[in-house]
């Protein structure tokens, strides 16, 4: 569902600079429809690259533009923050009332006058299994057992510890925030801390795959045009640091997203100069692969010929 989100982010929101690289963080966290996620100060401050102050005038206009809701009743892990996209809540009802029946329906673009959708009590309660609780010392506070066990658990003082954000109950490969990262995708991995890669070792992962079929991006692009995307995202991305497999894989959506559809006549990107096939030459590199086909586009020599 934090995919859902994070699109409504990027096609929809007002916000610029660093309040929509918070709102995107945030984005990034949201588990269901609901769109309510925690993120401490210090966890947006590392996520964006940005002062505290920053960050700070950043939360306060996107509550002022009302793209952002403060749930001050609620804690996170750790007593972070609990917030909520509303109109993020509001466009994810709306496309799910106009495609109940027809999946393939349009849907038209989100409005202020788009209803919200409340959170009562009992969603409230649902909240729990991410880690969101009642402030302490409120009337409506319970305590705080464990979501999955039985009623005799004892009450659990401190919610434990995520570093890596939400995690859903389900804990597939395609929920936000997951620690467990495709093998394919690992690099080096400890106890204690998750796996990180470059860029030319990231391999699109099934839940990938699947998210670009299912926005039509392979549709419009085309299995060629698809490749030619990603291959000029990995030449742009080559000077990079090593990150965890789930980071690359929210870019490389991102760039799919915002990537044309190839036109006509336009220049074939993994071809060559003097080398007539549509793939890279034997003996290269996947990284000089990939610069070949960025020079080939611009039309400049590579040495190999």
């Amino acid at each position: 569902m934090s995919i859902d989100a994070r699109e409504w982010g990027w096609e929809h929101s007002s916000s610029k600079g660093v309040a929509r690289l918070v709102l995107l963080s945030i984005a990034d966290r949201v588990p269901d429809e609901k769109c309510v996620a925690w993120a401490s100060l210090a966890s947006l401050v590392t996520r964006t690259n940005a002062s505290r102050t920053a960050v700070r005038t950043a939360l306060a206009a996107l509550a002022e533009s009302g793209e952002l809701e403060l749930l001050d009743h609620l804690d996170g892990p750790q007593r972070a923050s609990v917030y909520r996209l509303p109109r993020a809540a509001a466009w994810l009802a709306k496309v799910a009332a106009v495609r109940g029946d027809d999946p393939d329906a349009y849907v038209e673009p989100p409005t202020d006058s788009d209803p919200i959708p409340e959170l009562d009590e009992e969603t409230e309660k649902q909240l729990r299994r991410y880690g969101i609780w009642p402030k302490k010392g409120k009337e409506s506070d319970t305590s705080r057992r464990n979501p999955t066990g039985a009623e005799s658990d004892p009450p659990r003082r401190n919610p434990p510890l995520r570093r890596a954000g939400i995690r859903t109950v389900e804990g597939t490969d395609s929920a936000p925030q997951n620690r467990s990262e495709p093998k394919v995708n690992r690099n080096n991995s400890s106890s204690s801390g998750a796996a990180v890669t470059s860029v030319d070792r990231w391999q699109v992962d099934a839940a990938t795959q699947a998210w670009a079929h299912q926005h039509g991006h392979l549709a419009r692009l085309g299995e060629e045009g698809l490749l030619a995307s990603d291959a000029k995202w990995r030449v742009h991305r080559a000077n990079w640091q090593p990150r965890k497999a789930a980071a690359w894989a929210a870019d490389w959506r991102s760039w799919i997203t915002r990537e044309r559809s190839p036109a006509p006549g336009r220049p074939n990107l993994y071809a060559v100069p003097g080398h007539g096939g549509t793939s890279a030459t034997g003996g290269m590199t996947r990284a000089e692969a990939h610069t070949a086909a960025l020079l080939a586009a611009l039309g400049e020599p590579t040495g190999t010929e």
